[in-house]
């Protein structure tokens, strides 16, 4: 940086002292960097850009905000440090999954400073992802018109990957809960049935396959909740709620190890606040 001023290609603007520009999140990886002094339930606002200076080649985007930009809803931007880089003096690591679930008790992470963290994550994955040509393997360029990369040689547009998944409440008729332990989650943790939708299924059929898989149950009455971006890697996890039908609740023992009926006053430990999962048994609770 030299006489106060900060400049790098992007996606698709150019930045040097632009006052919407002036702020970033900052990614390592999975990671999200956070300078002395940032309490935990700032994790979500954007630090200065000027402090991008600290890091060897540090790498500067900036996305669209989601709706119309201006100055109540600023371009975001980002800035993606080397893996392995060491970090100034001071400065924290946090997982963006971990951080999210720090943020709130009940976070809507597709909105407000959340939904612009996660939506700069999201965007820095992809644009790690992206760097090559699928088809030819060229090197890809940022397309100047569209949040989009191009290859310079066969002329393939890539957009930023969108893998819709699905997560269900599942009740019985003493309106009692399905929570299940998957083998990723940690000890004692419960949480609800998701996976992702396959080519040609609906969403609805894929509630319904994954419940089958999983556990060997059938349900009935599969409902729409309500959905939240989800970018780890790069999900769009969508909220059911469905009826138990029939069946014994057999797990599959690859992904899920237990499952087990459970009413509001036997709960095991519930996953971390901020995620679909939890609002979707707030829900049921009544707390939300």
């Amino acid at each position: 940086m030299n006489n106060g001023k900060f400049a790098a290609n992007i996606g698709l603007y150019f930045i040097e002292d632009n006052p919407l520009n002036s702020h970033a999140f900052f990614f390592q990886g999975d990671l999200l960097l956070l300078p002395p002094g940032i309490p935990d339930t700032l994790m979500d606002r954007e630090i200065p850009l000027e402090l991008a200076k600290y890091f060897e080649s540090p790498e500067i985007f900036e996305i669209p905000a989601l709706g119309f930009s201006g100055p109540g809803n600023p371009a975001i931007t980002g800035v993606s440090v080397l893996p392995g880089q060491p970090l100034p003096s001071g400065w924290r690591s946090v997982m963006v999954r971990q951080a999210l679930y720090r943020l709130k008790d009940e976070a809507d992470a597709g909105e407000g400073s959340t939904g612009r963290l996660l939506r700069a994550f999201h965007i820095a994955q992809w644009r790690q992802d992206s760097g090559y040509c699928g088809s030819c393997g060229t090197k890809n360029i940022d397309d100047q018109n569209e949040l989009a990369r191009r290859c310079p040689a066969c002329g393939r547009i890539e957009f930023p990957r969108i893998s819709p998944a699905v997560i269900v409440v599942i009740t019985n008729d003493k309106n009692e809960i399905l929570l299940a332990h998957n083998k990723k989650f940690s000890p004692g943790i419960y949480s609800l049935i998701a996976g992702f939708s396959e080519a040609g299924e609906s969403l609805e059929a894929a509630a319904a396959r994954e419940i089958r898989e999983e556990i060997d149950i059938e349900v009935r009455d599969i409902r729409y909740i309500m959905s939240q971006p989800w970018p780890f890697p790069n999900s769009l996890m969508m909220g059911f709620s469905a009826g138990y039908a029939s069946g014994t609740i057999r797990p599959d023992g690859i992904e899920i190890e237990d499952a087990q009926w459970f009413n509001k006053n036997n709960l095991p430990q519930l996953p971390g606040a901020g995620s679909l999962s939890r609002r979707l048994i707030g829900r049921w609770l009544g707390t939300n």
